[in-house]
């Protein structure tokens, strides 16, 4: 089943939302990840809940204590499940994925395009350990793609943002 915009109606995300209350004060920069993240994962991703039938999903993420929380509901608010995913082992990639973005968005503003490249190279790099920590965790629990859990890691990292 396709859309008007012929995208697949089923195993995908309609909606994401983050919860403000985990979400700290937040740079521009940091703002501007969220935003283009939240509407690219919107305009192409998979996203498939294990052991359930298909639909049009709801994501809601946010922080309860030392957990993440991935709430999923139906387009239409019916819950499906909520996975409850550590925080620990995203605590050091996040870490350095702070480091390395904060320095990055200070080369932007003066250093050489050499720097530029470095940092921005690391910074990828670090972007794809974390997502790959992300479809390892969620394999037994949610389909996802590459490009879906890259957008979902960078969502992750500004809920840990506390600026």
């Amino acid at each position: 089943m396709a859309d008007k915009d012929d995208k697949p109606t089923t195993g995908r995300l309609v909606a994401v939302t983050l919860d403000e209350a985990s979400i700290g004060r937040s740079s521009r920069d940091v703002e501007h990840e969220r935003a283009v993240a939240i509407y690219d994962l919107l305009e192409e991703n998979s996203f498939q809940p294990n052991d359930h039938a298909g639909g049009s999903y709801a994501l809601h993420l946010r922080i309860d204590g030392n957990r993440l929380v991935f709430d999923i509901r139906l387009h239409d608010g019916t819950p499906v499940i909520a996975h409850l995913l550590s925080l620990a082992p995203f605590r050091r990639i996040v870490k350095d994925y702070f480091t390395v973005c904060d320095s990055y968005y200070a080369a932007i503003r003066g250093s050489t395009p050499d720097r530029i490249e470095a940092l921005d190279m690391a910074r990828r790099s670090l972007h794809n350990e974390g997502s790959q920590i992300l479809t390892e965790r969620l394999e037994s629990k949610v389909g996802i793609d590459t490009h879906t859990a890259r957008r979902l890691f960078t969502l992750i990292t500004v809920l840990h943002w506390k600026g």
